[in-house]
């Protein structure tokens, strides 16, 4: 018996003009059962364009091999073209690419923005105000659906949506795991520090963060993320090479998520 068994109450045999007793009795779990974990999380960044799509793919990849149905999610995306008769967003299509489980784009991604800028700014051209009822009711879709949910956010934790609604407030209304992505290049460290005292002050959890090299000339790297694991309270998940054609895959290689609450055990 561990500290997460249910713990329900069960009636013992009552002795002769005694009142009945309760006593606690361990239940098996639901891993016992052979029934899937459930592995979700929330992907933010120090910034835009610092690798949360490869990252998000790289998880998503991942489970996927692993034998999980996993779905990728991406609420809101700005900078989308049409391809095919549909709005089609590039980071939201890699997600697609390395989901196990497909659902119709309006649920995995609600708010399809064409305009490539501040999605506040994009919804606004688009004459659409991001909600974010729509979000939570797709993102509840998508877990009833699948056993691994990957949300990915937008540019860094605070992106203003409308005028009442941030990218920040979005993860506390989901309320799952962060896991941070910092861009490694010169400035990371404060705009690291910043985003997690923010994850932190909002009642989240920071399940982990992950170092990605986008900058392949920054000097003094391994001593910036030495800075960075002396301060943040979590733990260093992996670090992504500097890579010239950046895939899930490769990506997965350096990242390592196991002991994460949800994560699927490995398989022999």
């Amino acid at each position: 018996m561990s500290l997460n068994d249910p713990i329900v109450p069960v009636v013992t045999e009552p002795v002769p003009g005694a009142d009945p007793v309760l006593v606690a009795e361990p239940q098996p779990s639901l891993a016992a059962e052979g029934l899937p974990s459930r592995f979700c999380c929330f992907v933010t960044g120090t910034d835009t364009e610092i690798g949360k799509t490869l990252v998000s793919a790289a998880i998503l990849h991942t489970l996927v091999a692993g034998g999980v149905r996993a779905c990728g999610m991406k609420p809101v995306a700005a900078g989308a073209a049409m391809r095919d008769g549909e709005l089609h967003n590039d980071d939201a299509d890699m997600l697609v690419a390395e989901s196990s489980v497909h659902l119709p784009v309006n649920i995995t991604t609600p708010y399809m923005l064409r305009e490539a800028c501040a999605p506040h700014i994009a919804a606004k051209l688009d004459g659409v105000t991001i909600e974010p009822v729509p979000i939570i009711a797709a993102y509840a879709e998508i877990a009833a659906a699948s056993d691994a949910v990957v949300v990915e956010g937008v540019g860094g934790f605070r992106v203003p949506f409308s005028d009442l609604f941030d990218s920040a407030q979005l993860a506390e209304q989901l309320n799952l795991p962060v896991i941070l992505v910092v861009g490694l290049r010169l400035g990371c460290i404060s705009h690291a520090l910043l985003t997690v005292e923010a994850i932190i002050a909002r009642g989240l959890v920071l399940a982990g963060w992950v170092v990605n090299e986008i900058d392949p000339d920054m000097r003094f790297a391994d001593e910036n993320v030495d800075a960075l694991a002396e301060r943040i309270p979590a733990r260093l998940l992996g670090r992504i090479p500097y890579l010239d054609q950046p895939t899930a895959a490769e990506a997965a290689k350096f990242i390592d998520l196991a002991g994460l609450p949800g994560w699927p055990s490995a398989r022999d």
